[in-house]
């Protein structure tokens, strides 16, 4: 018999409440919790081996965020008709998650931990990424694993200048902020979201909603733990400590340390150095040491490096690189940087370098987004790459991981926010892919990503640049604030935060903070030297290219989209496609037709603008309703002994009589009009009972004069 479930709530305050339940599902996981608001529900679990393994010197630490598709009631689409690897929504929740979950756990917890969050129930208005999260830290909460606090993550998102947490589905898509904040009860864990060029002070305003719902879940957590009655965690190995050890490594390489960090070398010499020192310092054990303590000296020398170098910033001011910390590197950046991409462009920042290209597709190259809530079709598309010779690594080539889906995502919404709206004809995939990378290779996506747009012809109206910044505190109060960190500076810093937006304001942040105590104060303050180094960028974006070209190069397809009638489909598409094929066939040219609402959306698509200039003009003679006294280019179809019928119009034909043709009398149209033949008619003429067009050339030209001595022929019909 299953015992009683154990639950907890919170009340949302807007009619909404999650409830969080424990001791009914998965009770052999060392955690287990249920999170429901509405009809979603989310299962997560967490397990972690009691020892870790032997030699282990890392948290291996795995978060799992997935969905099913029966949760929306739903068959997956694949072959095999069961979900597969993660997606890319999913390895995002995913990151999310453990982002702000590893600071949790005690700094000498080696034991492997796997948190398993599922999306059980789905509900088409309730963000499950919002609940991610929470459910994983509840689950965490009322296990016997170590950590050293409990969290929560939450939405925050505005709405006609109203702020809310956790909105609904429809709210957010109506937002123009939304922001992803974990935190603890004290302190700021980590924040990543998007925004229509919001001012720093918005950004403020929205961490300081967001953590105050952060503190009402925790308290739900903590009354959940109680109510389980977990009051003890269990007990761990620690690593092995020597501090003979550690003496010997501070007494030999301390100040070896801080002349390499003050020597303001490039990151290759810097690194060469490091990496003697550390040989030298182990050779000076001796050769009879054993290789347990070799390998705790190499982790002491880490140790020791890491404190030194943030002490030389902190009390010298000067980078690692002999910058100032206010100071960023050297920009060099070039469009039109490959001939046969649409656009394209090579960014270099110091170490960091990337090259991006632009290409433009038609509707049939958008790309299919799935989740278990809906499937949509999006028509902005970018991909991030990391090869390991960007680094000088030697590794094997892989398909994208979970860090290059993230740093994709994170440019991807900052350049979307400039993007041109849903009328825009063109698929757009930007590739970017990372040349040499010491120090925010996502940032140097943004801003070649931004350059490459203007270059390929897309209307963006602003540059979006962006900035990786770092920040050292001490204990004693002192601490610096870093603009462009180095790979060195993301590695041994507090924080590090990366900042993307226009001129004007905010498009995009990520933000992972390691300490406790961070003020708004401190924040603000980062977010100010990280607007002015944002302005210095893009002021030399803008140098290299001002605004988007005024078309796509000549290499480019065309490509126009038209909207109509819906009613006018079906003409355009004829009968079995008829219509249709012979437009493309005839002009060379891909015609994609979608019904949109009460209108149809008519995209063209060419290499050759002559083509596309010809597929336009046909279909919106198609489309076109014949006007009375309009004049129109016809092509005769058919010759009959009291006239000939032309089409004026793609599909409209109507009777050109032999009165009509000419001022003259003809007894025929034999030597005047042949079938084939152009001719200039006006529209003189509809009978709306039967749909026929009357037509006149005659009309159009000059009517002779006429005199009974002869002096002209009489016009005919004339009495």
């Amino acid at each position: 018999m299953l015992q009683q479930p154990i639950q907890s709530t919170i009340d949302l305050g807007n009619g909404q409440v999650i409830t969080i339940e424990t001791g009914k599902l998965a009770r052999q996981a060392d955690g287990s919790v249920t999170i429901r608001q509405g009809k979603c529900v989310i299962l997560a679990t967490v397990c972690a081996n009691k020892e870790p393994k032997e030699g282990q010197d890392f948290f291996p630490l795995s978060v799992d965020y997935m969905e099913k598709f029966s949760s929306a009631g739903r068959i997956p689409g694949s072959f095999f008709k069961r979900e597969g690897r993660l997606n890319d929504y999913e390895i995002l929740v995913s990151r999310l998650v453990d982002r702000a979950l590893r600071p949790l756990f005690p700094e000498d917890y080696l034991c492997d931990v796997q948190v398993v969050i599922t999306l059980v129930s789905s509900d088409p208005e309730v963000m499950p990424d919002s609940l991610a999260c929470l459910a994983a830290s509840a689950a965490l909460a009322v296990s016997d694993i170590p950590i050293k606090e409990i969290i929560s993550e939450v939405r925050v998102a505005r709405l006609d200048g109203k702020f809310i947490v956790n909105p609904m589905r429809s709210e957010i898509e109506k937002s123009d902020m939304d922001f992803m904040i974990a935190a603890t009860d004290k302190n700021l864990m980590m924040v990543e979201g998007e925004s229509q060029q919001c001012s720093e002070e918005d950004f403020i305003k929205a961490l300081e909603i967001g953590h105050e719902a952060i503190k009402a879940q925790i308290n739900a957590q903590i009354a959940l733990r109680d109510k389980v009655g977990v009051k003890i965690k269990r007990d761990y190995t620690k690593p092995v400590q020597k501090d003979e050890l550690i003496e010997k490594a501070a007494n030999f390489a301390k100040e070896k340390i801080r002349a390499i960090a003050r020597s303001a070398s490039s990151k290759n010499d810097r690194s060469l150095a490091f990496d003697q020192l550390k040989k030298e310092l182990v050779e000076s054990l001796g050769s009879e040491v054993a290789d347990g303590d070799k390998k705790l000296m190499k982790k002491y020398f880490e140790d020791l490096k890491w404190e030194i170098v943030r002490d030389v910033i902190v009390d010298d001011r000067i980078r690692l690189d002999g910058r100032k910390l206010d100071e960023v590197r050297a920009l060099n950046m070039e469009v039109d940087a490959l001939p046969s991409p649409h656009g394209a462009a090579l960014f270099t920042r110091g170490e960091t370098q990337s090259l991006t290209t632009v290409t433009f597709g038609t509707p049939l190259d958008e790309l299919l987004v799935e989740s278990a809530a809906k499937s949509v079709y999006s028509k902005f598309i970018l991909h991030y790459n990391f090869p390991p010779y960007s680094t000088g690594e030697v590794k094997f080539l892989r398909g994208p991981g979970r860090r290059e889906v993230g740093h994709g995502n994170l440019a991807l919404r900052s350049l979307k926010q400039m993007m041109p709206g849903n009328d825009y004809a063109y698929t757009v995939r930007i590739v970017s892919d990372i040349l040499e990378s010491n120090g925010s290779s996502s940032m140097a996506t943004v801003c070649a990503g931004s350059l490459a747009l203007m270059d390929a012809g897309v209307p963006i109206p602003k540059h979006v640049g962006g900035v990786a910044m770092g920040l050292i505190t001490r204990q004693d109060g002192k601490y610096a604030i870093l603009t462009d960190i180095l790979g060195d500076e993301d590695h041994l810093g507090d924080m590090d935060f990366k900042v993307t937006g226009t001129r004007d304001g905010i498009c995009g942040i990520q933000m992972d903070i390691k300490i406790d105590g961070l003020s708004m104060e401190t924040m603000r303050e980062a977010l100010e030297q990280a607007r002015k180094g944002r302005l210095h960028i893009l002021d030399a974006m803008y140098d290299c290219i001002s605004e988007a070209r005024n078309e796509v190069k000549a290499h480019a397809p065309r490509m126009i989209k038209l909207f109509i009638d819906k009613e006018f489909i079906g003409a355009i598409i004829g009968p079995q496609g008829k219509i249709i094929q012979e437009i493309q066939r005839e002009t060379g040219t891909t015609i994609n037709i979608e019904e949109v609402g009460n209108q149809g959306e008519v995209s063209v698509f060419s290499q050759a603008k002559e083509g596309l200039d010809k597929a336009v003009a046909w279909i919106r003679g198609i489309v076109s309703v014949p006007e009375e006294g309009e004049v129109y280019d016809a092509k005769v179809k058919s010759i009959m002994p009291y006239g000939a019928f032309v089409e004026f119009l793609p599909g409209k034909q109507g009777l050109l009589h032999i009165s009509e043709v000419s001022w003259k009398r003809l007894e025929s149209l034999a030597g005047v009009l042949s079938e084939g033949d152009t001719v200039k008619v006006k529209l003189i003429g509809v009978d709306h009972k039967t749909g026929k067009f009357k037509l006149s050339s005659k009309v159009l030209m000059a009517k002779p004069e006429f005199t009974r001595e002869g002096g002209g022929q009489r016009p005919p019909n004339e009495n």
